[in-house]
Parts: C-alpha cells; structure tokens; sequence
C-alpha cells in the first residue's frame, strides 16, 4: 500500500468555484486519485474531490501559518 497523506475521501456537500490548474497539475491529480481509490478499496477519485482535502492537510500541516495564526489570535485576544 502506497503512503499518501490524504485518507479516503468523505462525501460531503460541495461548495462549486471556479480554478485553473496548469495541465501538469492536474494530471497529477488524475494520478494520486487513481493511486488513492486503488489503495483505499474504492474506484478512482476524481481531481475536484481531491483539492479540498490536500489544501486542508496543507493548512493544518504549516507550522508558519499556525504561529502567525496563533500571534494574530493573541493581538486580538489582548484588544
């Protein structure tokens, strides 16, 4: 089994935007959904359901933004 960072996808209620992804990305994504429903049991994942999940991991995962969030909830906490 492959060592992804993102679990199996949940179904959950979309909100639709709009994005432009450079081709290269988005075959990038058609492969981690492949590779993705393969390890997790399930068919492929399609690259829209992928997004939201990677920038959810990207931003619980960055050390810099949660300090600056951290010091900005601190500024306002002491207001």
């Amino acid at each position: 089994m492959t060592q992804l960072k993102l679990a199996p996808i949940k179904d959950v209620k979309p909100v639709k935007i709009t994005v432009e992804l450079p081709a290269s990305l988005y075959r990038d994504l058609v492969s981690y959904g492949e590779i993705l429903g393969r390890d997790g049991g399930q068919g492929s994942v399609e690259p829209v359901r992928l997004i939201v999940p990677m920038l959810e991991k990207f931003i619980a995962t960055d050390r810099g933004f949660a300090k600056a969030q951290r010091s900005t909830s601190n500024q306002q906490m002491r207001r």
